[in-house]
C-alpha cells in the first residue's frame, strides 16, 4: 500500500515579479490534482516560517477565478524576504527548528519559489534531509527577472520584464522623437542586472519597422568607461535631436568600481552581502550635460519592470504556471535537492519542455549574457540575442478588470498580516 500523502508547503524569496504568483498557482493546483491534503504559503518566505508564519492556501483559492487572479496579480502574493541561512555547521539549532515545524505540519514537499540565492536555500535543506533522516523532499521552482540560473534556458518572470522593457524603451523614442530641443537631448535609461545584462539587452526589441531602436546598450558583462560613453553620445547628437541609451544598474569600471557609486551616498547591503544599486543613469546624465551642454534624462525602470502585469508575456505565465506544477511533481515523485529547469527544443516555431537539475551546481552560480551576444565595441546586442528574447515575449495576458483598472487576489485580512 502506498504511503498516503500529507501536505505541501511552498514559499516565495527574493525579488517579485509579474509571474512569481503563477507559478504559486501551479503548486497549488499540482498539489491538489495529486491527491495531497493541505498547501500551506510561508509568509514572508524562510523568514516568516522561523517565526510560524504560514497559511492554508485553500482559504484563497476557493474559486477557479482566484486562481486566474492569482496568476494575474503581481509582487509575491505570499510575501518574499531576503534571508541567508547559514551553514548547518554554523546554526544546526535553527535547521533543527526549521524540520521540527515541517513535521508538525506533517510536511512531505516544501517548494521554493526564487532565485540564486533562494536555490542556495533549498540545496541547504535538501542537504540537512538527508543528514537528518528526513522523508521532506526539497525542490526549487526558479524565478527571476534577471534570467541568470544556471542550467536553464531562461526563467519564468523574464519574459514578462523583457516584453515591458522592450515596449516602455519604444514608447520613450516616441515621446523623444515630438520635441523639439536646442543642441539636442540625451535620455539615459537604467534597467536592473547586477552581474548579468538579460534584461538591459531586451531593450533590443523595441527595434522594429516603425522604430530605430536604442542608441546604444551598455552591460554589466563588459567593463564600461565613462568618457568613452560621452563621446558616444556627442557624436550620436551630430546626427540626433534626440538621444536614448540603455545601461545596466550594475555597470562598472574596468577597476570593478560600479558607476552607481560614483554619485550615491547608500550604503545599504542586503543580506547576501548586494550593494544597492541605484543612480547610474543620474550620475552619467549630470556627467554628459556638464561635458556636453545639452538637456538630459534619466529613467530608472526600478520597480515597474518586474511588477507591470498588465504587460505581462502569455508564454511567461504559462511557463511559470508550469514550472509549479513541475516543482510538485518531481517532490512527489521522489527527487529532491532539484531545481526545475526550461529546456528551449525549437525557436520557430517555439517549443520547450521542463526537466529538473541538481540544485548544487545552480545555487551560488551566475548565468551571463554570451560574449559573442555582444557587439564587439560592446555597446549593442546582436541578432543571435534578440532570437532567444523574441519568443519569450509573445502572447497577452488580459487583465481581469474592474471600473478600468485590473483586479488583484486581494484578502483584506490576509493582505493586512503581511503590511
Amino acid at each position: 500500500m502506498s504511503k498516503k500523502k500529507r501536505n505541501v508547503i511552498v514559499g516565495q524569496s527574493g525579488g517579485p515579479t509579474a509571474a512569481i504568483n503563477s507559478s504559486l498557482a501551479g503548486v497549488y493546483r499540482t498539489a491538489k490534482d495529486r491527491g495531497y491534503n493541505k498547501v500551506y504559503g510561508m509568509i514572508h518566505g524562510i523568514q516568516g516560517l522561523l517565526e510560524g508564519k504560514y497559511t492554508d492556501l485553500s482559504e484563497h483559492l476557493q474559486t477557479g477565478l482566484d486562481i486566474e487572479l492569482l496568476k494575474r496579480t503581481p509582487s509575491a502574493y505570499l510575501g518574499s524576504c531576503r534571508y541567508k541561512l547559514p551553514t548547518i555547521n554554523e546554526n544546526k539549532e535553527l535547521y533543527d527548528k526549521i524540520f521540527n515545524i515541517l513535521d508538525d505540519l506533517e510536511i512531505d514537499v516544501f517548494i521554493y519559489i526564487g532565485g540564486n540565492d533562494s536555490m542556495d536555500t533549498i540545496k541547504k535543506l535538501a542537504d540537512y534531509a538527508i543528514i537528518s533522516g528526513s522523508n521532506i523532499h526539497f525542490v526549487g521552482c526558479p524565478k527571476t527577472i534577471d534570467n541568470d540560473l544556471a542550467l536553464t534556458d531562461h526563467t519564468p518572470g523574464f519574459g514578462s520584464a523583457a516584453k515591458y522593457i522592450g515596449t516602455s524603451i519604444k514608447e520613450i523614442i516616441r515621446d523623444g522623437w515630438s520635441l523639439g530641443i536646442e543642441n539636442g537631448q540625451v535620455i539615459i535609461v537604467e534597467i536592473m542586472g547586477r552581474n548579468a545584462g538579460w534584461l538591459t539587452g531586451a531593450s533590443i526589441l523595441a527595434k522594429s519597422e516603425d522604430c530605430d531602436g536604442p542608441d546604444a546598450i551598455y552591460l554589466p558583462e563588459l567593463p564600461f568607461d565613462v568618457d568613452a560613453f560621452v563621446a558616444k553620445c556627442k557624436e550620436l547628437l551630430k546626427t540626433k535631436q534626440s538621444v536614448v541609451m540603455c545601461v545596466s544598474e550594475g555597470i562598472r569600471t574596468a577597476e570593478g568600481k560600479y558607476i552607481s557609486e560614483m554619485g550615491s551616498t547608500s550604503d545599504y547591503v542586503d543580506a547576501f552581502g548586494h550593494k544597492q544599486l541605484a543612480g547610474t543613469a543620474a550620475y552619467l546624465c549630470n556627467v554628459v550635460g556638464k561635458e556636453l551642454g545639452c538637456k538630459t534624462r534619466s529613467i530608472e525602470f526600478s520597480t515597474l519592470q518586474r511588477a507591470a502585469s498588465h504587460c505581462a508575456s502569455r508564454i511567461d505565465i504559462l511557463e511559470a504556471f508550469e514550472c509549479g506544477g513541475a516543482a510538485v511533481k518531481a517532490a512527489d515523485e521522489g527527487d529532491s535537492g532539484k531545481m526545475v529547469v526550461i529546456t528551449r527544443e525549437s525557436n520557430d516555431p517555439y517549443s520547450a519542455k521542463t526537466e529538473v537539475k541538481d540544485v548544487h551546481k545552480i545555487a551560488n552560480d551566475e548565468r551571463l549574457v554570451p560574449r559573442e551576444w555582444i557587439t564587439k565595441d560592446g555597446t549593442y546586442v546582436t541578432d543571435e540575442f534578440v532570437q532567444y528574447v523574441r519568443p519569450l515575449i509573445q502572447g497577452d495576458v488580459a487583465p481581469i478588470m474592474v471600473d478600468g483598472i485590473p483586479r488583484h487576489l486581494y484578502k483584506p485580512g490576509f493582505q493586512d498580516e503581511l503590511a
